[in-house]
Order: structure tokens, then C-alpha cells, then sequence
């Protein structure tokens, strides 16, 4: 193909690629556009006001629900708090449990990893009713702990640390072992820093979906202080203009996150699918 004709189509490529994320894009766009204007009410628009940094910055401290106890910040904080964690400890969890699987003679390990998968096929809704009995029986109900310890098993983060550990060379264990190093300094200082790339995905993918959770956190909490972002929505309307603010409060961090980190993510995950 000559080099104008790769050249134009290269063009009519970025072009469809330019226009459907304008398209995906927009609705957010006109959310945040209308949260730029004065208004008890406002409608999505496109045209940008003057008032952004007045009305966030109110918002941001102004005391909402029916107590006045919590706030946007406080909500985001609780939003972060149970991202992270959730994350952080998925994350942590899944590694230890695929190291031990491939490193260890685990009785039934193949049925082990067999049930692990099983779960993916389980919504997470559906075990809500039973670890809810759980998480009261030991008194974490209207707590950060209670919000995030119940759901940190996963099979998904499970399976790609396992599918990337299967990728190391024997070569290093044996060295390893060669130069007195026991399975905990190997795994710390070998596997670990290995596994960073496919870590940092998994961290990015499961925060997401923790900043995200509506139904546990409604489950779990009653007390407004322990509200999230997308929590609190129940106290603005649609159509106000907190309510519009809130809604892209609880969508912007976790959308730019993604779109800042979308190379390391699909590198991470694609090591560890190999």
C-alpha cells in the first residue's frame, strides 16, 4: 500500500477513534459544564460558566443528610478509604494465595484453584445476604473494616497472578535456594518486585470497582458519617446542582485514573494472563 494511502487511513482511524470517545465522553462533559453555573436547578449544557470553583468549593464543605455529619470531602474520604483498601488488600490476598499454589505441596491444589474459579461464575450481590450474617455476628456493621474485609477474596486476581507466577524460570527458585534464600526471602525479594506491573493493574481495576460499590456499602451502613460518594447520592436530587456535582465528584477520580494509567494497566494484565 503506498504511503498516502496508509497515511489516510491511519487519518479515517483516528478520526472514528477521535469521534467515539467525544461521544462517550459527552454526557460527563455536560454534567460538569451545567455545575459551572449559578442555580438551585440546572440542566446538562455545554457551554462553561464562571462559578466552578465557587460552587465545588462550597460543596465540598457544606454539611449534607439528615444529621449534617457528613460532607462531599468526608464522602470522598470514605470513597478512598474503601477503594484502597479493597485494592489493597485484593491484591495483597490474591499474590499470597497464588504464590502458596504454585510454590507449596498444597493438598488439592487443582480442586482449590478449581472452586476459586467457580467463583467468578457467582455474582458478588449474590453472597451479599450471608457475609452481611457474617459481618454482624462479628460487629463490624457501620464500620470501614466491615465495608471492606468481607469482600477481599478474589478469584479473578487469583487467576492472573497464578497464570504470571507459572511464567517465572525454575531458574530463579533454584538459585534462590542455592544461596540460602527461604521461601519468604524469595518471595519478597524475587517474585514481588516481579509482580509489580501485574499488581499495579490489578490495584487500578480492583480500586475501581471498590470507589464504585453501591449495594454493600447500603447493606452495611446505616450511619451517615460511613456514607460514600456514590452512598450519598440519595441526598440531592438529579436535577440539583449538588446532586449533579456529586455525580461527578464520584465519576471523574476513578475515570482519570484509568485513562492516565490505561498502558501500565493492559501491560500488567496482559503479563499476567501469559
Amino acid at each position: 500500500m503506498p504511503n498516502w494511502r496508509r497515511w489516510h487511513a491511519q487519518l479515517l482511524d483516528h478520526l472514528i477513534l477521535i469521534g467515539g470517545a467525544l461521544l462517550m465522553t459527552l454526557p460527563v462533559y455536560s454534567i460538569f459544564a451545567a455545575t459551572t453555573h449559578e442555580g438551585a436547578r440546572v440542566r446538562p449544557r455545554l457551554d462553561l460558566g464562571g462559578n466552578a470553583l465557587e460552587n465545588y468549593g462550597n460543596f465540598l464543605q457544606a454539611s449534607a443528610g439528615f444529621s449534617g455529619d457528613v460532607t462531599a470531602l468526608s464522602m470522598m474520604w470514605n470513597s478512598f478509604l474503601l477503594g484502597a483498601g479493597f485494592a489493597t488488600l485484593k491484591v495483597v490476598l490474591s499474590l499470597m494465595t497464588a504464590y502458596a499454589l504454585i510454590y507449596f505441596r498444597v493438598r488439592f491444589a487443582s480442586a482449590i484453584f478449581a472452586v476459586l474459579l467457580l467463583t467468578l461464575l457467582l455474582p458478588l450481590e449474590s453472597r451479599f445476604l450471608p457475609t452481611y450474617a457474617v459481618t454482624v455476628d462479628l460487629g463490624l456493621v457501620n464500620t470501614r473494616a466491615g465495608l471492606i474485609l468481607p469482600l477481599v477474596a478474589s478469584g479473578l486476581g487469583t487467576l492472573f497472578f497464578r497464570q504470571f507466577l507459572m511464567t517465572v524460570p525454575d531458574a530463579l527458585l533454584e538459585s534462590a535456594r542455592i544461596d540460602g534464600a527461604g521461601p519468604l526471602k524469595f518471595f519478597k525479594d524475587i517474585l514481588v518486585p516481579l509482580s509489580l506491573p501485574t499488581a499495579a493493574a490489578l490495584f487500578l481495576v480492583m480500586f475501581v470497582n471498590g470507589w464504585n460499590q453501591y449495594l454493600w456499602p447500603v447493606i452495611v451502613t446505616s450511619e451517615e458519617s460511613t456514607y460514600t460518594l456514590v452512598r450519598g447520592m440519595q441526598f440531592f436530587g438529579n436535577s440539583s446542582l449538588r446532586g449533579l456535582m456529586l455525580a461527578v465528584l464520584a465519576f471523574v477520580p476513578p475515570a482519570l485514573l484509568v485513562i492516565l494509567f490505561q498502558r501500565q494497566v493492559v501491560k500488567g494484565l496482559f503479563d499476567g494472563s501469559h
